[in-house]
């Protein structure tokens, strides 16, 4: 079958074996994390979810899934939980996050949600490179959004220090660096057989993603604007799962997707797409180094 926006998670594995394959899904406690962990382990996957409420995750996952304390925001948390895993890795999917919060510091002074949504992520996937290195084609899923076409990364004041803090600002900066990321690491770790992609879930209703959600500025949002896919959690989940598990994308790096498709360019007026300045070979090696040299001054402050 074509695969597409209306394609659920379940519909993408398919036939498909994940017998021996191990995956790390975080924020598998619920939404499009819990549909994704639920899927790769429905095929035979191994999954473990990392999620801060503990207790939560074995309800909802538990059945299915390890359940392992991870907090993104905590630098030491996230190199615990990458310090305690053992064995080869197949498959990671960076999927929480947190959306137009307000303003909010980790105990570093890192701006909440690029410490959450990015730097988290990125620590994480580095404390667990060489576990995905010695697995047989590894894969990386970063989980970006459309809002991503909203802002790009301010090098210059990444932690809003001197500009005004503006909740959806803040979250796509974060979102771009998503995909920055995916981008650098697919540079990176291509001679390790690590393939790594990013993507738009699309719009999902019956998610917890909006509990700070106040309406969007009209930049964001703009009247007019077209191409939004809205979905339920199973459709919502499937992207991520094509990147995760499928065999239809095999040997795929460096990529954004969207409706289980790679997108194309972003169109003003639009709302899909991936904006230029989100794939710039450039950009990306820049926030890889930069957000190296920010976990490393942190390093001291977590043991």
């Amino acid at each position: 079958m074509t695969f597409g926006a209306t394609t659920t998670a379940a519909e993408v594995l398919d036939g498909v074996d994940l017998t021996g394959r191990r995956a790390i899904v975080t924020g598998g406690a619920s939404g499009i994390g819990l549909e994704t962990a639920r899927v790769l382990a429905a095929a035979g996957a191994e999954v473990t979810v990392g999620v801060r409420d503990v207790e939560a995750g074995r309800r909802a996952a538990g059945a299915f899934a390890e359940v392992t304390a991870l907090d993104l925001a905590d630098h030491a948390s996230v190199a615990r939980f990458a310090e305690a895993w053992s064995g080869p890795l197949h498959i990671l999917v960076n999927n929480a996050g947190i959306m137009a919060t307000p303003e909010m510091r980790t105990a570093e002074g890192w701006e909440m949600q690029f410490a959450t949504n990015h730097l988290g992520h990125f620590a994480l996937a580095l404390g667990l490179h060489h576990a995905l290195a010695t697995a047989d084609h590894a894969r990386v899923v970063a989980v970006s959004s459309v809002g991503h076409i909203n802002g790009d990364v301010d090098f210059d004041d990444l932690n809003f220090r001197t500009r005004a803090y503006e909740p959806w600002q803040a979250y796509s900066q974060s979102k771009t660096a998503n995909i920055l990321f995916a981008v650098e690491a697919a540079r990176r770790w291509s001679a390790d057989g690590i393939a790594v992609n990013a993507l738009n879930p699309g719009r999902i209703a019956g998610t917890n993603l909006g509990r700070h959600m106040t309406a969007p500025p009209a930049s964001f949002d703009p009247a007019g604007a077209t191409g939004v896919s809205v979905k339920d959690i199973p459709q919502g989940a499937a992207t991520s799962v094509l990147l995760a598990a499928s065999p239809l994308v095999e040997g795929v790096t460096g990529r954004y997707f969207e409706d289980c498709q790679v997108a194309g360019p972003h169109r003003p007026g639009v709302r899909r797409g991936v904006a230029a300045y989100a794939m710039d070979a450039e950009h990306a090696a820049r926030l890889w180094e930069v957000s190296t040299r920010m976990l490393s001054a942190a390093l001291p402050a977590a043991r």
